[in-house]
């Protein structure tokens, strides 16, 4: 998730004072020989924050020869704010990021190939598929850490009201069922679900998985095609209907973001609302008193419960001069237990095997067991490290789903703009 929060360039001056302060002769050294490594975090919730900023103090406690800086980044304009640090040769020498944001970094030589720094305990704790959202290339460019499935976040009354059968993510609703259920609890000034969808190409590619939706397929040559298939249009074609022809999905919800639909959820306006695994700290924090709610699994198609992911990740700058020590102190902070102080921080799922198999992450309460439950079924995004994606998806995707969601256009229109139009933009990407 991300979040509006410190302006980027109140880091870089943070970063700047940090190493001005501490004698640092340039080469990430001070004056008596100790290690001085900067550590720029995009952590914003304060039990995140807290979380970070206890395990550099630990760190720092037991290795007084390597001293880690704590530096406050913000997700927003993340991309931009490390570019710049990147190309005026002042970046973090350990880098918080997202997957989907590394490709031009890694392509660019701007990250190091941690293939060799890092320690086999970490690299065979993390399974596969989530190293296959780092790896570029032949490299591997970041250590994903991190990682939030999609959930429908349900008012519990309404939903034992109604007598559903509540699924599980071992019997997970389809989608058909999904769309009967959202008409049955759908009533007077009450719509069955709301999607928040100002934003709308992730969750619509990430949850299409499920279906054997994919939109972006690469060839044996390595280049990339966009192709809209059958199961490419399972959900969105889901979302259509119940916004359109069965008046179960509120309209006015389309534009929202995540947190906007939340006022309505506890008002019992809506029955449901799909949102990031995260959102459930909100819930605890704003939902009124007695308010019963529950964490259910976004619901399966052809490929099961199969959805898309970017996990966070934390990355070693090619220009940092001490990057063994760099990759020390990840291994550190990703050590099984201490993944789990930053899930719990996050309110997110690790992506350690170790971690994952914690007993606090498989508690009932807040949804935890249900959450735990997707992981083996989160899988690499499906526009993870295509070049060109942030324009196809800002330029036509975006509007394109926006007026298909409301009705403004067709399935064919919509197919016509996301391949035809898309490809154009992939192409220029791929000469």
């Amino acid at each position: 998730m991300r979040l509006p929060a410190t302006a980027a360039v109140l880091a870089t001056a943070l970063a700047l004072l940090l190493s001005g302060c501490s004698g640092d002769d340039g080469g990430g050294t001070d004056a008596d020989g100790t290690i001085r490594l900067s550590f720029q975090s995009l952590a914003w919730q304060k039990e995140s924050v807290d979380a970070n900023r206890r395990l550099v103090r630990e760190w720092n406690a037991g290795h007084p020869d390597v001293q880690v800086d704590y530096v406050q980044g913000s997700w927003d304009n993340v991309h931009d704010q490390l570019l710049t640090s990147f190309e005026g040769g002042e970046a973090p020498d350990i880098i918080h990021d997202a997957s989907d944001d590394l490709a031009d970094f890694a392509y660019g030589g701007y990250l190091a190939d941690l293939r060799t720094l890092l320690p086999r305990r970490l690299t065979e704790d993390i399974p596969e598929r989530s190293w296959a959202t780092t790896t570029f290339g032949d490299g591997v460019y970041g250590v994903p850490f991190l990682q939030e499935p999609k959930v429908l976040i349900a008012n519990k009354k309404i939903l034992d009201a109604s007598g559903v059968r509540i699924p599980t993510a071992q019997e997970p609703w389809t989608w058909d069922e999904f769309r009967e259920v959202t008409a049955e609890l759908s009533g007077k000034g009450r719509y069955g679900v709301a999607w928040p969808l100002k934003e709308p190409v992730s969750v619509t590619l990430n949850l299409g998985l499920s279906a054997g939706g994919q939109l972006f397929h690469r060839g044996a040559d390595g280049k990339v095609e966009i192709r809209f298939d059958e199961g490419d249009g399972v959900m969105p074609r889901t979302v259509r209907d119940q916004v359109g022809s069965d008046g179960s999905a509120a309209r006015t919800a389309l534009g929202m973001g995540g947190s906007d639909t939340l006022p309505g959820f506890f008002g019992g306006r809506y029955a449901m609302v799909p949102l990031g695994f995260s959102y459930r700290q909100q819930v605890v924090e704003q939902a009124p008193e007695g308010f019963e709610w529950t964490v259910l699994p976004t619901p399966s198609g052809s490929d099961g419960i199969a959805q898309g992911v970017s996990p966070q990740t934390l990355s070693v700058a090619q220009d940092s001069p001490h990057k063994r020590e760099a990759a020390q102190f990840i291994d550190f902070m990703l050590r099984p237990a201490n993944m789990v102080r930053l899930a719990r921080g996050d309110w997110m799922l690790p992506t350690g095997t170790r971690a994952l198999a914690d007993p606090a992450l498989h508690v009932a309460e807040n949804g935890w067991a249900t959450g735990t439950a997707l992981a083996r079924a989160l899988r690499p995004a499906p526009a993870q490290a295509v070049r060109g994606y942030p324009e196809w998806k800002d330029k036509v995707a975006t509007p394109a789903l926006q007026e298909y969601y409301s009705g403004a256009i067709g399935t064919e229109e919509l197919k016509k703009r996301l391949v035809e139009d898309g490809n154009r933009v992939l192409d220029r990407y791929q000469r």
